[in-house]
């Protein structure tokens, strides 16, 4: 933290960067509070119908951010962090103002596709440039305040869906995201990207994921690890009234408040796991630590009958502080690449675990047919968890990891900077 108090450059950076991920994750979680309000303002009310065309939308946003996670992380790496940060932040902010002005599911589904290509870029970009711009000693904890702040969006999303139209809700994440745009001009680029720009190595080759089995081992385990916490958002509190209803609830729950408690619970968690990360000076330990108390968690709510509204609200605050490893998962992924694929990978992991939710709505769909909502829930989320165990498994401990080095097939894996500036 004292690199934080003598290094204005860091500060400002950390503030632009967590304000950026307020952003993101306030438009990213809207359409989960304003979900049934948009779509009945638009004549659908059958109950069957406002699930259906909710996945249809969710799934839109999330196929969405899979394919700007891959962009934006190869623009990032190829062009900038910088130029990533600004040019994700202004795709979402006008679809967010337009998405104001939406008259059909038609239209709602093309922005909420082209939104969710835009928020693809902010959270990687920003996570970049912290653990290249502070010291392998310190890192953990800008990347801490990045996404314990940021994620305090959630709650403004609430509040704002909750008390306003949602028209007024969509205009407000786009005005809020082009105020931000300008904020960003006085912010730098990161050292580690100027050495690697002008070096002969390959900069912003996804496929480099694909062709070696080492990289595409770090890089899918990198996404399981974060499944979990997504189920917990896209399925149990996203479709809450659904549970609600199978499960005897004695009052109807509201989705929307259940996403402002349990990012209540994500944002003080990333806070404590962060912290403990750099505490004991272990990121895989902690994220053990806290899958477990997910594990324990979902099993306790979903084994709950008859409840009420707060005893909900409660249990989203709990889940949510359960899977509050987000932050260390983000920074693990950053560490485990070298700077010429580092965006690529920092940026489409997390989007690839957000377009995870396609998959997993898709399988809790198909199953609730066979086994009902609750049951379905059960074994969605508990393999998940166990799919999540086995890839941190295989993921090696990144404290303290030296991320100044690059990515090759010429050689080795890994080479240092210094080894292919020459070649």
């Amino acid at each position: 933290m004292k690199e934080l108090a003598k290094n204005k450059n860091i500060v400002f950076l950390i503030i632009v960067a967590a304000l950026g991920y307020f952003v993101d994750i306030y438009d990213l979680i809207l359409f989960s509070v304003i979900r049934v309000k948009s779509l009945k303002g638009l004549g659908i009310t059958n109950p069957d119908q406002l699930l259906n065309k909710g996945v249809f939308l969710i799934n839109c946003q999330m196929v969405g951010m899979l394919i700007g996670g891959i962009l934006w992380g190869i623009l990032g790496d190829k062009k900038g962090r910088l130029w990533v940060l600004f040019g994700s932040i202004l795709t979402y902010s006008i679809a967010n103002i337009a998405n104001g002005f939406v008259v059909n599911v038609e239209q709602y589904a093309i922005l909420r596709f082209i939104a969710g290509v835009g928020l693809a870029g902010e959270l990687g970009a920003g996570i970049t440039l912290i653990t290249e711009s502070m010291s392998k000693e310190n890192r953990g904890y800008g990347t801490m305040l990045i996404a314990g702040i940021g994620l305090l969006g959630a709650v403004v999303a609430a509040q704002v869906g909750g008390h306003f139209d949602w028209q007024t809700a969509y205009l407000v994440g786009g005005i809020m995201g082009l105020v931000l745009l300008v904020m960003r001009i006085g912010v730098f680029e990161s050292g580690m990207f100027h050495k690697v720009k002008t070096a002969n190595v390959e900069k912003g080759n996804f496929l480099m994921l694909l062709s070696s089995g080492n990289r595409f081992k770090r890089f899918i385990n990198s996404i399981l690890i974060a499944v979990p916490v997504w189920f917990v958002i896209g399925i149990l509190v996203t479709f809450a009234d659904n549970f609600g209803k199978a499960m005897g609830a004695t009052e109807e729950l509201n989705p929307g408040k259940g996403i402002m408690y349990a990012y209540i619970g994500i944002a003080l968690g990333d806070f404590l796991s962060g912290t403990l990360s750099q505490v004991f000076k272990t990121r895989k330990k902690i994220v053990y630590a806290f899958l477990t108390a997910t594990l324990f968690s979902v099993l306790y709510f979903l084994n709950s009958r008859g409840f009420n509204a707060q005893f909900f609200h409660i249990m989203c605050f709990i889940m949510g502080l359960a899977t509050g490893y987000w932050v260390v998962f983000v920074t693990m992924g950053a560490e485990q690449f070298g700077t010429n694929l580092r965006a690529t990978v920092a940026t489409s992991v997390p989007n690839f675990v957000r377009g995870s939710v396609v998959l997993v709505t898709l399988a809790f769909k198909a199953l609730i047919s066979s086994v009902g909502v609750i049951n379905s829930g059960l074994i969605v989320g508990c393999t998940t968890i166990f799919i999540a165990y086995i890839a941190l498994w295989n993921l090696e401990e990144t404290y303290g990891k030296d991320l100044d080095y690059v990515e090759s097939d010429s050689h080795s894996t890994i080479k240092k900077h210094s080894a292919v500036t020459d070649n």
